[in-house]
């Protein structure tokens, strides 16, 4: 495939008017860059620097095949490409003189993007992200059901909600967001702009919480999903995670997704009994 077969644009409401068709009609497997592209045409070319992103279509025979774009803070995403096509573009835009952080996409993709990227950068990658794509079937709320229900949080629950956040990126050790939370730039997080459900107990106490997107293409995806350690194992996972899966299939979402760890066993049981199904497998390289 020939670099020319990239069409790169900085503009993102022409890419989306082009490219749109495609990302939406696999929504599940595009989750992340269907959120991703609609944060940066939501907050816009002064927010957090927007302006400085690119975006790239991959076109053959009048269709579009596979997309990139590399957000302005350098990281690259990616849709599903052949090994051949992932390192051409890696080649194209080493050639082309982007600067990097880091890139996510499918595990084979990114694999080959990285390979590609330290051959023609020298930046050795270093992985620093697995995890395991699941896609609600048919919902089957646990059981036996743990006493409690589902609230939406409100703006008085916003610090329990940032510091339970911190609280699990510490868990899976997401430093980038801890510094952000940190320096009281939560606006910048990738949770900002969540939803944020709790279950609480019979008493109203908050004993797990779990985050979704807004609807984007007929998707939601669930994240994060967090209950502080003394709470675990009692089954308040589950029931949140029902919650907000149920409360996006109300809503009208055709494709209900989340990620796991796959060195988590715990987490890919739960969501499996639950009713979720194993799409693909993720990956994440840096390039320091």
């Amino acid at each position: 495939m020939l670099p020319d077969d990239w069409q790169l644009t900085e503009d993102i409401d022409d890419f989306l008017g082009r490219a749109g068709s495609f990302l939406r009609s696999r929504p599940a497997l595009h989750n992340t860059a269907l959120t991703d592209l609609e944060r940066l045409r939501a907050r816009g070319a002064d927010a957090h620097g927007a302006g400085g992103a690119v975006f790239g279509r991959l076109e053959s025979e009048g269709e579009v095949r596979a997309v990139f774009y590399r957000t302005p803070r350098g990281r690259l995403g990616l849709t599903p490409l052949f090994a051949e096509q992932a390192g051409t573009l890696a080649a194209h835009l080493a050639r082309l003189g982007h600067a990097l952080s880091d890139v996510i996409a499918d595990r084979r993709t990114a694999a080959a993007f990285a390979e590609t990227w330290q051959r023609h950068t020298g930046a050795a990658p270093v992985p620093f992200w697995r995890t395991r794509l699941y896609r609600l079937g048919t919902l089957t709320p646990p059981q036996p059901r743990p006493q409690g229900r589902g609230r939406a949080a409100g703006e008085e629950d916003h610090e329990h909600v940032v510091r339970w956040c911190r609280e699990f990126c510490v868990d899976v050790g997401e430093h980038v967001s801890v510094d952000a939370i940190d320096a009281g730039s939560w606006d910048g997080t990738r949770f900002a702009d969540k939803h944020f459900t709790f279950w609480e107990t019979p008493d109203g106490v908050p004993v797990s919480m779990a985050g979704s997107t807004s609807m984007v293409g007929g998707m939601v995806r669930v994240d994060p999903v967090h209950t502080p350690a003394p709470l675990r194992r009692r089954g308040y996972a589950g029931a949140v995670t029902a919650e907000v899966s149920r409360a996006a299939l109300t809503a009208g979402a055709t494709d209900v997704v989340l990620f796991a760890d796959p060195a988590n066993p715990t987490s890919n049981a739960l969501y499996q009994r639950i009713g979720y199904v194993h799409v693909a497998d993720f990956s994440g390289y840096g390039f320091p």
